[in-house]
Protein backbone atom coordinates (compact mmCIF):
# COMPACT_ATOMS: atom_id res chain seq x y z
CA UNK A 1 0.00 0.00 0.00
CA UNK A 2 1.11 3.57 -0.64
CA UNK A 3 2.92 5.13 2.32
CA UNK A 4 0.57 6.83 4.77
CA UNK A 5 0.64 10.57 5.43
CA UNK A 6 1.80 10.78 9.05
CA UNK A 7 0.21 13.53 11.12
CA UNK A 8 1.03 14.98 14.54
CA UNK A 9 -1.78 16.83 16.28
CA UNK A 10 -1.25 19.74 18.70
CA UNK A 11 -4.36 20.47 20.74
CA UNK A 12 -7.02 17.98 21.77
CA UNK A 13 -9.89 20.30 22.48
CA UNK A 14 -13.21 20.38 20.64
CA UNK A 15 -11.66 20.57 17.17
CA UNK A 16 -8.75 18.24 17.90
CA UNK A 17 -11.12 15.55 19.08
CA UNK A 18 -13.23 16.22 15.99
CA UNK A 19 -10.26 15.61 13.69
CA UNK A 20 -9.66 12.21 15.29
CA UNK A 21 -13.35 11.31 14.93
CA UNK A 22 -13.51 12.39 11.27
CA UNK A 23 -10.43 10.37 10.37
CA UNK A 24 -11.83 7.32 12.17
CA UNK A 25 -15.42 7.56 10.89
CA UNK A 26 -14.50 8.20 7.24
CA UNK A 27 -11.21 6.31 7.13
CA UNK A 28 -11.92 4.23 4.02
CA UNK A 29 -13.46 7.13 2.08
CA UNK A 30 -10.63 9.50 3.03
CA UNK A 31 -8.00 6.94 2.00
CA UNK A 32 -9.60 6.54 -1.42
CA UNK A 33 -9.90 10.28 -1.92
CA UNK A 34 -6.39 11.03 -0.68
CA UNK A 35 -4.82 8.15 -2.59
CA UNK A 36 -3.20 6.91 0.61
CA UNK A 37 -4.02 6.55 4.30
CA UNK A 38 -3.84 9.51 6.66
CA UNK A 39 -2.71 8.45 10.11
CA UNK A 40 -2.22 10.36 13.34
CA UNK A 41 1.05 9.23 14.90
CA UNK A 42 1.52 11.72 17.76
CA UNK A 43 -0.51 14.15 19.86
CA UNK A 44 0.16 16.87 22.39
CA UNK A 45 -2.07 18.77 24.84
CA UNK A 46 -1.92 20.28 28.31
CA UNK A 47 -3.57 17.43 30.24
CA UNK A 48 -2.71 13.86 29.37
CA UNK A 49 -5.33 12.37 31.72
CA UNK A 50 -8.39 14.29 30.51
CA UNK A 51 -11.20 12.22 28.99
CA UNK A 52 -11.84 13.68 25.54
CA UNK A 53 -14.28 11.09 24.30
CA UNK A 54 -11.76 9.71 21.77
CA UNK A 55 -9.16 6.98 22.06
CA UNK A 56 -5.64 8.43 21.97
CA UNK A 57 -3.87 5.38 23.41
CA UNK A 58 -2.45 4.41 20.02
CA UNK A 59 -0.69 7.74 19.50
CA UNK A 60 2.69 8.86 20.80
CA UNK A 61 2.17 11.45 23.55
CA UNK A 62 4.47 14.50 23.44
CA UNK A 63 4.44 16.73 26.53
CA UNK A 64 6.20 19.68 24.91
CA UNK A 65 4.05 20.97 22.04
CA UNK A 66 7.00 22.56 20.25
CA UNK A 67 8.73 19.15 20.20
CA UNK A 68 6.06 17.79 17.84
CA UNK A 69 8.05 19.30 14.98
CA UNK A 70 10.81 16.80 15.73
CA UNK A 71 8.60 13.69 15.82
CA UNK A 72 8.27 11.19 12.96
CA UNK A 73 5.47 13.02 11.12
CA UNK A 74 5.07 14.60 7.69
CA UNK A 75 2.54 17.24 8.73
CA UNK A 76 1.83 19.05 11.99
CA UNK A 77 -1.74 20.18 12.73
CA UNK A 78 -1.94 23.11 15.15
CA UNK A 79 -5.20 23.56 17.08
CA UNK A 80 -3.79 25.27 20.17
CA UNK A 81 -4.82 28.83 19.32
CA UNK A 82 -3.36 32.21 20.20
CA UNK A 83 -1.53 34.70 18.01
CA UNK A 84 1.83 34.03 19.65
CA UNK A 85 3.21 31.68 22.29
CA UNK A 86 3.30 27.90 21.75
CA UNK A 87 1.28 28.02 18.51
CA UNK A 88 3.67 30.41 16.77
CA UNK A 89 6.72 28.60 18.11
CA UNK A 90 5.37 25.33 16.73
CA UNK A 91 4.61 26.89 13.35
CA UNK A 92 8.12 28.28 13.04
CA UNK A 93 9.89 25.09 14.10
CA UNK A 94 7.68 22.92 11.90
CA UNK A 95 8.33 24.92 8.75
CA UNK A 96 12.04 25.22 9.57
CA UNK A 97 12.14 21.42 9.85
CA UNK A 98 10.69 21.10 6.35
CA UNK A 99 7.34 19.67 7.42
CA UNK A 100 3.86 20.66 6.28
CA UNK A 101 1.71 22.76 8.61
CA UNK A 102 -2.09 22.89 8.92
CA UNK A 103 -3.78 25.34 11.29
CA UNK A 104 -7.17 26.70 12.29
CA UNK A 105 -5.51 29.65 14.04
CA UNK A 106 -6.86 32.87 12.47
CA UNK A 107 -5.24 35.14 15.08
CA UNK A 108 -1.76 33.77 14.34
CA UNK A 109 -2.28 34.07 10.59
CA UNK A 110 -3.64 37.61 10.87
CA UNK A 111 -0.53 38.71 12.74
CA UNK A 112 2.20 36.42 11.36
CA UNK A 113 0.77 34.93 8.17
CA UNK A 114 3.22 36.60 5.81
CA UNK A 115 6.23 35.39 7.79
CA UNK A 116 4.87 31.84 7.84
CA UNK A 117 4.02 31.91 4.14
CA UNK A 118 7.58 33.01 3.36
CA UNK A 119 8.96 30.19 5.52
CA UNK A 120 6.72 27.59 3.85
CA UNK A 121 7.67 28.84 0.40
CA UNK A 122 11.37 28.77 1.25
CA UNK A 123 11.10 25.21 2.61
CA UNK A 124 8.86 24.11 -0.28
CA UNK A 125 6.27 22.67 2.12
CA UNK A 126 2.52 23.27 2.46
CA UNK A 127 0.93 25.81 4.77
CA UNK A 128 -2.84 25.26 4.83
CA UNK A 129 -5.53 27.07 6.83
CA UNK A 130 -8.99 26.38 5.45
CA UNK A 131 -10.35 25.93 8.98
CA UNK A 132 -9.15 29.39 10.08
CA UNK A 133 -11.98 31.19 8.26
CA UNK A 134 -15.67 30.25 8.52
CA UNK A 135 -15.17 26.77 9.96
CA UNK A 136 -16.43 24.10 7.59
CA UNK A 137 -17.22 26.45 4.69
CA UNK A 138 -14.62 25.94 1.89
CA UNK A 139 -14.27 29.65 1.23
CA UNK A 140 -10.45 29.75 1.14
CA UNK A 141 -10.38 26.91 -1.38
CA UNK A 142 -13.25 28.52 -3.29
CA UNK A 143 -11.40 31.81 -3.66
CA UNK A 144 -7.93 30.36 -4.13
CA UNK A 145 -8.94 27.71 -6.66
CA UNK A 146 -12.52 27.94 -7.87
CA UNK A 147 -12.44 31.69 -8.49
CA UNK A 148 -8.77 31.86 -9.47
CA UNK A 149 -9.56 33.21 -12.97
CA UNK A 150 -11.43 36.21 -11.57
CA UNK A 151 -10.46 39.62 -10.31
CA UNK A 152 -12.36 39.87 -7.02
CA UNK A 153 -13.74 43.35 -6.48
CA UNK A 154 -15.27 42.85 -3.06
CA UNK A 155 -15.53 40.15 -0.41
CA UNK A 156 -17.79 40.50 2.59
CA UNK A 157 -19.85 38.49 4.98
CA UNK A 158 -20.92 37.29 8.39
CA UNK A 159 -17.74 35.91 9.92
CA UNK A 160 -18.57 35.44 13.59
CA UNK A 161 -21.23 32.99 14.71
CA UNK A 162 -21.47 34.34 18.25
CA UNK A 163 -22.44 37.82 17.08
CA UNK A 164 -24.85 36.44 14.51
CA UNK A 165 -26.51 34.25 17.12
CA UNK A 166 -26.97 37.25 19.42
CA UNK A 167 -28.29 39.61 16.73
CA UNK A 168 -30.70 37.12 15.17
CA UNK A 169 -31.96 36.12 18.63
CA UNK A 170 -32.55 39.79 19.50
CA UNK A 171 -34.38 40.15 16.19
CA UNK A 172 -36.59 37.10 16.67
CA UNK A 173 -37.49 37.69 20.32
CA UNK A 174 -37.20 41.45 20.85
CA UNK A 175 -34.73 41.01 23.71
CA UNK A 176 -31.82 43.26 24.60
CA UNK A 177 -28.13 42.60 24.05
CA UNK A 178 -26.98 41.81 27.60
CA UNK A 179 -29.74 39.25 28.15
CA UNK A 180 -29.06 37.40 24.90
CA UNK A 181 -25.30 37.49 25.47
CA UNK A 182 -25.81 35.78 28.83
CA UNK A 183 -27.87 33.08 27.11
CA UNK A 184 -25.19 32.63 24.43
CA UNK A 185 -22.60 32.12 27.18
CA UNK A 186 -24.81 29.58 28.94
CA UNK A 187 -25.26 27.65 25.68
CA UNK A 188 -21.53 27.72 24.90
CA UNK A 189 -21.83 30.01 21.88
CA UNK A 190 -19.90 32.77 23.68
CA UNK A 191 -16.83 32.64 25.92
CA UNK A 192 -16.88 33.80 29.53
CA UNK A 193 -14.90 36.79 28.23
CA UNK A 194 -16.66 37.42 24.89
CA UNK A 195 -14.68 40.54 23.94
CA UNK A 196 -12.89 39.06 20.91
CA UNK A 197 -16.25 38.08 19.43
CA UNK A 198 -18.60 40.93 20.34
CA UNK A 199 -15.99 43.65 19.70
CA UNK A 200 -15.33 42.36 16.18
CA UNK A 201 -11.71 41.24 16.61
CA UNK A 202 -12.34 37.60 15.67
CA UNK A 203 -14.15 38.66 12.50
CA UNK A 204 -11.35 41.12 11.70
CA UNK A 205 -8.75 38.34 11.90
CA UNK A 206 -10.76 36.32 9.39
CA UNK A 207 -11.39 39.29 7.12
CA UNK A 208 -7.67 40.08 6.85
CA UNK A 209 -7.01 36.49 5.72
CA UNK A 210 -9.85 36.60 3.18
CA UNK A 211 -8.58 39.92 1.83
CA UNK A 212 -5.12 38.54 1.17
CA UNK A 213 -6.44 35.48 -0.66
CA UNK A 214 -9.08 37.42 -2.61
CA UNK A 215 -7.00 40.40 -3.69
CA UNK A 216 -3.45 39.05 -3.74
CA UNK A 217 -2.28 41.50 -1.08
CA UNK A 218 -0.02 41.15 1.90
CA UNK A 219 -1.95 40.49 5.13
CA UNK A 220 -2.69 43.81 6.85
CA UNK A 221 -4.70 43.16 9.99
CA UNK A 222 -3.62 46.53 11.38
CA UNK A 223 -5.54 48.26 8.58
CA UNK A 224 -8.90 46.68 9.46
CA UNK A 225 -11.27 49.20 11.06
CA UNK A 226 -13.02 47.29 13.82
CA UNK A 227 -16.09 47.79 15.97
CA UNK A 228 -18.54 45.30 17.38
CA UNK A 229 -22.12 44.93 18.52
CA UNK A 230 -22.10 45.60 22.26
CA UNK A 231 -23.86 48.97 21.81
CA UNK A 232 -26.70 47.62 19.63
CA UNK A 233 -30.00 47.66 21.54
CA UNK A 234 -33.36 46.03 20.92
CA UNK A 235 -34.75 49.35 19.66
CA UNK A 236 -32.12 49.41 16.88
CA UNK A 237 -33.21 45.97 15.75
CA UNK A 238 -36.85 47.09 15.74
CA UNK A 239 -36.15 50.33 13.87
CA UNK A 240 -34.11 48.45 11.27
CA UNK A 241 -36.99 46.01 10.75
CA UNK A 242 -39.45 48.88 10.34
CA UNK A 243 -37.19 50.34 7.65
CA UNK A 244 -36.85 47.00 5.80
CA UNK A 245 -33.45 45.94 7.17
CA UNK A 246 -31.86 43.45 9.53
CA UNK A 247 -28.82 44.14 11.68
CA UNK A 248 -25.75 41.96 11.11
CA UNK A 249 -22.07 42.25 12.00
CA UNK A 250 -20.48 42.31 8.54
CA UNK A 251 -16.84 42.29 7.51
CA UNK A 252 -16.24 44.09 4.22
CA UNK A 253 -13.08 44.23 2.12
CA UNK A 254 -12.85 46.05 -1.18
CA UNK A 255 -9.95 46.78 -3.52
CA UNK A 256 -9.77 50.04 -5.43
CA UNK A 257 -7.26 52.38 -7.03
CA UNK A 258 -7.09 54.19 -3.68
CA UNK A 259 -5.98 51.11 -1.79
CA UNK A 260 -7.57 48.30 0.19
CA UNK A 261 -10.60 49.02 2.36
CA UNK A 262 -11.24 46.61 5.26
CA UNK A 263 -13.87 47.06 7.95
CA UNK A 264 -15.83 44.99 10.48
CA UNK A 265 -18.90 46.89 11.67
CA UNK A 266 -22.57 46.39 12.49
CA UNK A 267 -24.57 46.99 9.30
CA UNK A 268 -28.16 47.36 8.28
CA UNK A 269 -28.63 44.66 5.63
CA UNK A 270 -31.59 44.93 3.21
CA UNK A 271 -34.20 42.28 3.99
CA UNK A 272 -33.95 40.88 0.44
CA UNK A 273 -30.16 40.41 0.64
CA UNK A 274 -28.90 36.83 1.21
CA UNK A 275 -27.01 37.86 4.35
CA UNK A 276 -30.25 39.08 5.96
CA UNK A 277 -31.45 35.46 6.07
CA UNK A 278 -28.33 34.07 7.75
CA UNK A 279 -29.39 33.36 11.32
CA UNK A 280 -28.05 31.66 14.41
CA UNK A 281 -24.37 30.74 14.50
CA UNK A 282 -24.16 30.28 10.72
CA UNK A 283 -21.46 32.09 8.73
CA UNK A 284 -21.73 33.35 5.16
CA UNK A 285 -19.26 34.96 2.75
CA UNK A 286 -20.03 36.76 -0.50
CA UNK A 287 -17.35 37.27 -3.15
CA UNK A 288 -17.88 39.33 -6.30
CA UNK A 289 -15.79 38.31 -9.31
CA UNK A 290 -15.56 40.18 -12.59
CA UNK A 291 -16.55 37.10 -14.63
CA UNK A 292 -18.22 34.70 -12.22
CA UNK A 293 -20.41 37.37 -10.59
CA UNK A 294 -21.65 36.97 -7.04
CA UNK A 295 -20.63 33.82 -5.15
CA UNK A 296 -22.24 32.92 -1.82
CA UNK A 297 -20.55 30.54 0.61
CA UNK A 298 -22.71 29.62 3.59
CA UNK A 299 -22.66 27.03 6.34
CA UNK A 300 -21.50 26.15 9.83
CA UNK A 301 -18.75 28.55 10.85
CA UNK A 302 -17.57 26.72 13.97
CA UNK A 303 -17.93 23.53 15.97
CA UNK A 304 -16.02 20.29 16.17
CA UNK A 305 -17.47 18.62 13.07
CA UNK A 306 -17.37 21.51 10.56
CA UNK A 307 -13.95 22.82 11.62
CA UNK A 308 -12.44 19.34 11.79
CA UNK A 309 -13.86 18.68 8.32
CA UNK A 310 -11.88 21.65 6.99
CA UNK A 311 -8.70 20.50 8.72
CA UNK A 312 -8.99 16.99 7.24
CA UNK A 313 -9.74 18.44 3.79
CA UNK A 314 -6.40 20.24 3.97
CA UNK A 315 -4.70 16.98 4.94
CA UNK A 316 -6.28 15.24 1.95
CA UNK A 317 -4.89 17.93 -0.37
CA UNK A 318 -1.43 17.47 1.13
CA UNK A 319 -1.66 13.68 0.82
CA UNK A 320 -2.45 14.12 -2.88
CA UNK A 321 0.42 16.57 -3.33
CA UNK A 322 -2.09 19.24 -4.33
CA UNK A 323 -1.16 22.51 -2.72
CA UNK A 324 0.17 25.84 -3.84
CA UNK A 325 1.14 29.17 -2.32
CA UNK A 326 -0.79 29.81 0.93
CA UNK A 327 -2.20 33.12 -0.32
CA UNK A 328 -2.91 31.90 -3.87
CA UNK A 329 0.28 33.38 -5.33
CA UNK A 330 3.97 33.51 -4.38
CA UNK A 331 4.83 35.89 -1.55
CA UNK A 332 6.89 38.04 -3.94
CA UNK A 333 3.74 38.60 -6.03
CA UNK A 334 1.59 39.78 -3.11
CA UNK A 335 0.94 43.50 -3.40
CA UNK A 336 1.65 45.97 -0.63
CA UNK A 337 -1.79 47.59 -0.62
CA UNK A 338 -2.16 50.83 1.36
CA UNK A 339 -5.23 51.36 3.48
CA UNK A 340 -7.91 53.14 1.47
CA UNK A 341 -9.05 56.45 3.01
CA UNK A 342 -12.29 55.68 4.81
CA UNK A 343 -13.59 59.22 4.84
CA UNK A 344 -13.90 59.33 1.06
CA UNK A 345 -16.24 56.33 0.96
CA UNK A 346 -19.82 57.19 0.16
CA UNK A 347 -22.79 55.42 1.64
CA UNK A 348 -26.00 55.65 3.60
CA UNK A 349 -26.01 55.45 7.36
CA UNK A 350 -28.29 54.65 10.27
CA UNK A 351 -27.77 56.99 13.23
CA UNK A 352 -29.41 56.47 16.59
CA UNK A 353 -29.51 59.17 19.26
CA UNK A 354 -30.75 58.99 22.83
CA UNK A 355 -31.89 62.54 23.54
CA UNK A 356 -33.50 64.68 26.20
CA UNK A 357 -37.22 64.98 25.53
CA UNK A 358 -37.40 68.74 25.07
CA UNK A 359 -38.11 71.36 22.45
CA UNK A 360 -35.38 72.02 19.88
CA UNK A 361 -33.54 68.71 20.01
CA UNK A 362 -34.57 67.59 16.53
CA UNK A 363 -33.73 71.01 15.13
CA UNK A 364 -30.26 70.81 16.66
CA UNK A 365 -29.60 67.37 15.13
CA UNK A 366 -30.97 68.45 11.76
CA UNK A 367 -28.81 71.58 11.79
CA UNK A 368 -25.67 69.53 12.50
CA UNK A 369 -26.51 67.28 9.57
CA UNK A 370 -27.19 70.24 7.30
CA UNK A 371 -23.99 72.05 8.23
CA UNK A 372 -21.93 68.91 7.57
CA UNK A 373 -23.58 68.39 4.16
CA UNK A 374 -25.59 65.30 5.12
CA UNK A 375 -29.14 64.93 3.85
CA UNK A 376 -31.70 63.09 5.99
CA UNK A 377 -33.76 60.46 4.18
CA UNK A 378 -35.99 59.49 7.11
CA UNK A 379 -36.32 60.32 10.79
CA UNK A 380 -38.23 58.51 13.53
CA UNK A 381 -38.71 59.70 17.11
CA UNK A 382 -40.17 57.36 19.68
CA UNK A 383 -42.12 58.46 22.75
CA UNK A 384 -40.13 59.44 25.81
CA UNK A 385 -39.31 56.71 28.33
CA UNK A 386 -39.76 56.93 32.08
CA UNK A 387 -36.30 58.47 32.49
CA UNK A 388 -37.27 61.42 30.30
CA UNK A 389 -35.19 60.44 27.27
CA UNK A 390 -36.38 59.62 23.78
CA UNK A 391 -34.90 57.64 20.90
CA UNK A 392 -34.31 59.34 17.56
CA UNK A 393 -33.34 57.18 14.56
CA UNK A 394 -32.13 58.73 11.31
CA UNK A 395 -31.33 57.21 7.93
CA UNK A 396 -29.20 59.45 5.76
CA UNK A 397 -28.99 59.79 2.02
CA UNK A 398 -25.71 58.70 0.47
CA UNK A 399 -22.86 60.93 1.66
CA UNK A 400 -19.11 60.79 2.22
CA UNK A 401 -18.38 59.14 5.55
CA UNK A 402 -16.24 62.11 6.53
CA UNK A 403 -19.37 64.30 6.35
CA UNK A 404 -21.32 61.98 8.63
CA UNK A 405 -18.42 61.93 11.07
CA UNK A 406 -18.31 65.72 10.98
CA UNK A 407 -22.03 65.92 11.80
CA UNK A 408 -21.57 63.68 14.83
CA UNK A 409 -18.57 65.73 15.93
CA UNK A 410 -20.68 68.89 15.81
CA UNK A 411 -23.07 67.24 18.29
CA UNK A 412 -20.33 66.07 20.65
CA UNK A 413 -20.88 67.45 24.13
CA UNK A 414 -24.40 68.66 23.35
CA UNK A 415 -26.66 68.86 26.40
CA UNK A 416 -29.42 67.49 24.20
CA UNK A 417 -27.76 64.07 23.96
CA UNK A 418 -28.10 61.59 26.81
CA UNK A 419 -25.46 59.20 25.46
CA UNK A 420 -23.11 58.45 22.60
CA UNK A 421 -24.81 58.15 19.19
CA UNK A 422 -24.71 54.80 17.39
CA UNK A 423 -23.60 54.76 13.75
CA UNK A 424 -24.31 51.71 11.61
CA UNK A 425 -23.54 51.53 7.92
CA UNK A 426 -26.14 50.38 5.42
CA UNK A 427 -24.95 47.56 3.16
CA UNK A 428 -25.49 48.48 -0.47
Amino acid sequence: MTTALRVALAGLGTVGGGVIRVLEANRELITRRAGRPIEIVAVSARDRTKDRGVDISGFEWVDDTSALARCDADVIVELVGGADGPALALARTTLAAGKGFVTANKAMLAHHGLELAEAAESAKVPLKFEAAVAGGIPVIKGLREGAAANAIGRVYGILNGTCNFILSKMEAEGRDFAEVLAEAQALGYAESDPSFDIDGVDAAHKLSILSSVAFGTRPAFGNVAVSGIRHVIAADIAEAAALGYRVRLVGVAEASSNGLFQRVHAHLVPADHPLAHVTGSTNAVVAEGNFVGRLLFQGAGAGDGPTASAVVADLIDIARGEYGPPYAMPVASLAEAPAAPVGERRGRAYLRFTVADRVGVLAEIAAAMRDAGVSIESLIQRAASVDGTALVAIVTHEAPESHIGAALERLRGSQSLAGEPLWMHILD
